[in-house]
C-alpha cells in the first residue's frame, strides 16, 4: 500500500508556508496550497489546536534557555 498525495495543504500566512521552495515544491507534486485569510485561525481549526495541545503537553513542561 503506497503513500497518497492529499489534493490540497490548508496554511496560514506564516513565512515558513510562503517559501519560494514551497511553492516549487507545490508545483512539481501537483498539490494546492491553499492559504487561510490573514487573522483567521479558526479557517485551520485542526491546525490551531494541535500548535495548543503541543504548546500546553510539551512545551510548557520544559524551560528553554
Amino acid at each position: 500500500m503506497g503513500f497518497q498525495m492529499p489534493e490540497e495543504i490548508v496554511l496560514d500566512n506564516g513565512l515558513e508556508s510562503t517559501s519560494k521552495a514551497m511553492f516549487d515544491w507545490s508545483e512539481r507534486t501537483g498539490l494546492r496550497l491553499r492559504f487561510i485569510e490573514p487573522g483567521k485561525p479558526v479557517q485551520n481549526a485542526f491546525v490551531e489546536s494541535l500548535n495548543g495541545k503541543f504548546r500546553y503537553e510539551c512545551l510548557n513542561l520544559h524551560w528553554f534557555r
